[in-house]
């Protein structure tokens, strides 16, 4: 039985830290007794996905990526959308055979579910007739069987590819000769060769390049979503923006401030990208070292912790989940009026004005 990462124990050490660095980064994973399995190319069954039929249900940022990526793998691909939208003549234009999803899901031997998560539900109950006995049921994200919205057939093999980047970066690293990392689970293997169909599939779209890494649906489902909204996404911004508002609150010019607390930005996380804290402390200067030791955990802290703990347990708990389809059901006013607030936050207007004469920028995406 494979046991995943998250169930290692941890040990808090005995406050030998330096002065500087409070023991909050003091902690000691315990030694696994069990092996991680980080699968690369050499472990891949070419014959799991021989000849197959794969449907990817959508066309946005991932489903694109993946599409593509198997087409050019040698697979037969087939993306079903609603007929006559954006994504159904994109679709086209990039070469690819279209239809409608009951359509494109009738024998099939793998069907790729990359619509939005909370599209997936309906979607699911408008093809699962067509869904051919014993094909493969693949998801990008593992919301909607980990919190029960989708309650797949039981003769269906129900998997996980997980790529651990956007579908624009998923497209590029394959077409460079690279791959992004994915995680690979299998909810239910009704016949007996769900991973390998898996990790041919993570294969295809270039994912054994970077190395295909085992989970379950709930550690990638509750990790994905602690890492959007406590670090990635949620933490990063709030404490961009904070920083920004601090500095124009206390007088300086805002164009500053947006250089300082956001266009710097990328280049401490490509240094923490390419080699962690290590690569990033050898090329920042003994100056912002020191301040980043001391001044960093006054910033991000205990209580920061505690927080973040808290939103853990709402994700785990599903109350995350259900508190998102709630609005989304209801129609999104509280949602819509959050983004529209950090649309027209001042950070934003700088920042426009700013990035417009780096037009280098637009043309990286």
């Amino acid at each position: 039985m494979r046991v995943p990462y998250a169930q290692l124990k941890i040990l808090k050490r005995k406050n030998t830290e330096t002065p500087h660095r409070p023991p909050m980064r003091g902690f000691l994973l315990v030694q696994r007794s069990f092996k991680m399995h980080l699968y690369s190319q050499k472990d891949v069954d070419k014959k799991a996905l021989k000849n197959a039929q794969i449907t990817v249900l959508g066309y946005g940022s991932q489903g694109r990526a993946h599409a593509l990526n198997l087409k050019d793998s040698g697979f037969k691909v087939i993306v079903g959308v609603r007929k006559g939208g954006a994504s159904w003549k994109a679709a086209k234009r990039d070469g690819l055979v279209v239809a409608e999803p009951a359509a494109a899901v009738a024998g099939a031997d793998l069907i790729a579910m990359l619509v939005p998560d909370l599209a997936q539900k309906d979607l699911y109950a408008d093809v699962k007739d067509s869904l051919k006995k014993n094909a493969v049921l693949l998801f990008a994200h593992g919301f909607n069987v980990h919190f029960k919205q989708i309650k797949p057939r039981k003769d269906l093999d129900v998997v996980l590819i997980a790529p651990k980047g956007p579908g624009g970066l998923v497209r590029r690293q394959y077409q460079q000769g690279r791959g992004v990392p994915c995680l690979i689970a299998v909810a239910q293997d009704a016949t007996g060769k769900a991973h390998a169909k898996a990790l041919a599939y993570a294969h295809g779209i270039g994912g054994t390049r970077g190395g295909v890494l085992d989970t379950t649906f709930a550690e990638e489902t509750e990790t994905d979503l602690f890492g959007e909204q406590a670090v990635l996404c949620g933490g990063a911004t709030e404490l961009v923006v904070k920083g920004f508002e601090t500095l124009v609150e206390a007088g300086y010019q805002p164009e500053v401030a947006y250089y300082e607390c956001l266009h710097e930005l990328k280049l401490i996380v490509d240094l923490l990208h390419e080699g962690g804290l290590a690569r990033m402390h050898k090329y920042i200067s003994d100056t912002a070292k020191y301040g980043d030791l001391t001044r960093g955990p006054r910033v991000v802290n205990d209580r920061t912790k505690k927080e973040m703990v808290k939103i853990l347990k709402e994700i785990q708990t599903g109350k995350f989940a259900r508190e998102w389809i709630a609005e989304s059901e209801s129609g999104g006013k509280n949602y819509r009026r959050l983004m529209k607030a950090d649309m027209n936050h001042p950070i934003e207007r700088v920042g426009e004005k700013l990035r417009a004469r780096m037009p280098w920028l637009k043309e990286a995406r």
